[in-house]
């Protein structure tokens, strides 16, 4: 029996993408970076699936060969045969559409053959086919900026001028993509943070996502759980030194200012790390729907949706031009019937 959630449709969500769109992350191999191995049974990726869903993802990314920087890459036979099974099932489940992440024609079409009804390519169509298959597919594409390839692509990369160089590149491949017959209207572009990049061009892009968005296409951005968050805690909380040493860290009881409680750098629990990692790849995706992201691709996505639907309320509340004044964040329940507050169009809006 299929979930009742209501969702956006696919095109409807890059046409009036605010609030942004959730996608949840599901990587089906035993080797990517965060969840490598979890899962690889189908029975356990459609729960996972499901559950995503229940929280609030519009959208299920399903990945069958890790990018990981150093990642093996796999065949099309072995891809196909992670993904199909998932795909299938999940149709079945539910009406959420489903990207397919891969590059490779054969696993494109045998994906959206299966009911996936979007393209994800960290190579935006680069592999020979690729663009033909999509165009005759017909359905959404993300083009992904990526300097080299997975397994080096972070040995000392190098731009000129990183947002210049990435701008360019996603609007020639995008060219490349209408002269082929693809829809402008269908066409997405990502950044690929992480991709071939330090974590200064990474916070170059970051700051460039609303020049970026400027340019006619809708801009997916993918962060969650990435080196760049521990990059940005390391660099706040060691000032360019390691977390152990530096005098101001929390670890010192002599000087505890900065960053004192359960975030501490130098705390090793594993159950420590993920909050952290978490915490940073929410507000790292609360600052992409600020900076005009149509879509923020995340592995945790309640945490997620629920920050994204504050920022919503904030952007609904002042964009209605009225103060409200007798409603407080103290009686959220004044004035709830109203349905053209901000609450009630925000969750209209999301149709969660």
């Amino acid at each position: 029996m299929k979930s009742t959630i209501l969702h956006r449709p696919l095109d409807t969500l890059w046409k009036d993408p605010r609030p942004p769109m959730v996608m949840g992350i599901l990587n089906l191999t035993p080797d990517s970076f965060s969840d490598g191995g979890r899962f690889e049974k189908p029975d356990i990726a459609l729960r996972h699936a499901l559950a995503m869903i229940e929280a609030g993802a519009e959208i299920i990314d399903v990945g069958g060969e890790s990018t990981r920087p150093g990642a093996c890459s796999v065949g099309v036979a072995e891809e196909i045969d992670r993904v199909l099974p998932l795909i299938e099932a999940l149709a079945c489940e539910s009406d959420i559409p489903i990207s397919i992440d891969t590059s490779k024609p054969d696993v494109m079409r045998a994906a959206v053959a299966a009911g996936a009804s979007m393209i994800n390519d960290v190579r935006a169509l680069g592999v020979p086919g690729a663009v033909d298959a999509a165009a005759d597919l017909g359905v959404p594409v993300c083009l992904m900026h990526l300097q080299g390839e997975p397994g080096t692509m972070q040995d000392a990369p190098h731009y000129d001028d990183v947002v210049g160089e990435v701008q360019a590149f996603l609007l020639e491949r995008a060219r490349v993509c209408e002269d082929r017959g693809l829809p402008k209207d269908r066409i997405v572009i990502d950044p690929g943070f992480g991709f071939g990049k330090t974590l200064d061009h990474n916070l170059a892009l970051l700051g460039a996502l609303e020049r970026l968005a400027g340019n006619g296409y809708p801009v997916l951005v993918g962060m969650s759980r990435k080196s760049m968050v521990k990059g940005i805690f390391e660099r706040m909380r060691g000032f360019g030194q390691s977390a152990k040493t530096n005098p101001a860290n929390p670890a010192n009881p002599e000087n505890p200012a900065r960053g004192s409680g359960s975030l501490s750098l130098t705390n090793s629990s594993a159950a420590s790390f993920a909050d952290r990692r978490m915490v940073g790849s929410v507000a790292l995706a609360m600052i992409a729907a600020q900076r005009k992201a149509a879509a923020v691709r995340v592995h945790d996505v309640a945490e997620t949706c629920a920050a994204i639907d504050i920022l919503a309320c904030i952007e609904g509340f002042e964009a209605d031009g009225s103060e409200h004044p007798e409603q407080s964040l103290d009686s959220p329940d004044k004035g709830s019937s109203d349905k053209n507050s901000p609450n009630k169009q925000s969750e209209e809006t999301r149709a969660r």
